[in-house]
C-alpha cells in the first residue's frame, strides 16, 4: 500500500500566492521613497557567473511566496536578491504579499512567536511547502551580534558594504538551490515527469 503525498496547507498557500503581487507591482504599492530604497539595494547586487549559470539550469517549477513590508529595511535589502534570482531562472515565480493585509498568513509565518518580515515560503508546483526561511541570513545576524552585543550599536540606516550584500545574496542563492535540488530529487515529481 502506497501513501499519497499531500500538504494540507497547499490550498492555503496557493490562495495567498494568487493574491500576492509580482515584484514590480509590489514596489508600486509603496511610496516613491520606499521604492527608491528597494531600487538602491537592487543596483548594488549581481549574481556571479556561476550563480547565473546555475539559475538558468533550474528545471523544476518553484513558487516563492514572500511575506514582506514595503516599509521594511530588511525587505528592501533582501527582496531584490530574490527578484534577481527569479529573473535569472525561467522556472521561479516570485510573489510578494503585504504582511499587514492578511493576518491569517502573517500568523502562520510567525518566527519565535513574532510577526517578522521577510519570510519566504518555497512552494512546489503543487504548492506543497518545500522550505521556509525568515527574518535575516546568518551573515547578517553575525554582524548584528558584533555590533549590538558589544559597545557599538548599528542603527541600520546606511547600506552595508557590497561584500556583505554579496555574502547575503549567496546565502539566499544557496537556499533556492537547495530547494531546486529537493524538487529535482523528489520521487513524486520524478515519477510525474
Amino acid at each position: 500500500m502506497t501513501s499519497q503525498l499531500f500538504d494540507k496547507r497547499s490550498e492555503f498557500f496557493k490562495s495567498y500566492f494568487q493574491k500576492a503581487l509580482p515584484y514590480r507591482d509590489f514596489l508600486k504599492s509603496g511610496s516613491p521613497q520606499h521604492s527608491e530604497r528597494w531600487q538602491s539595494f537592487a543596483e548594488k547586487i549581481n549574481l556571479t557567473q556561476r550563480q547565473n549559470e546555475t539559475a538558468k539550469g533550474f528545471i523544476s517549477k518553484l513558487n516563492i511566496l514572500t511575506l514582506a513590508g514595503i516599509w521594511c529595511g530588511d525587505c528592501a535589502r533582501q527582496c531584490p536578491m530574490l527578484h534577481i534570482m527569479s529573473e535569472a531562472s525561467s522556472v521561479i515565480e516570485l510573489r510578494l504579499i503585504d504582511n499587514q493585509s492578511y493576518p491569517e498568513l502573517r500568523d502562520e509565518l510567525r518566527i519565535s512567536g513574532g510577526s517578522r518580515v521577510p519570510v519566504v515560503v518555497a512552494l512546489s508546483e503543487d504548492f506543497f511547502e518545500m522550505a521556509r526561511f525568515g527574518d535575516r541570513q546568518l551573515s547578517v545576524y553575525r554582524k548584528k551580534a558584533v555590533n549590538e552585543l558589544g559597545a557599538a550599536c548599528d542603527p541600520g540606516i546606511l547600506a552595508p558594504p557590497e561584500d556583505e550584500l554579496s555574502l547575503e545574496l549567496n546565502e539566499w542563492f544557496e537556499f533556492i538551490e537547495r530547494v531546486q535540488l529537493m524538487l529535482r530529487l523528489s520521487p513524486f515529481l520524478r515519477d510525474r515527469y
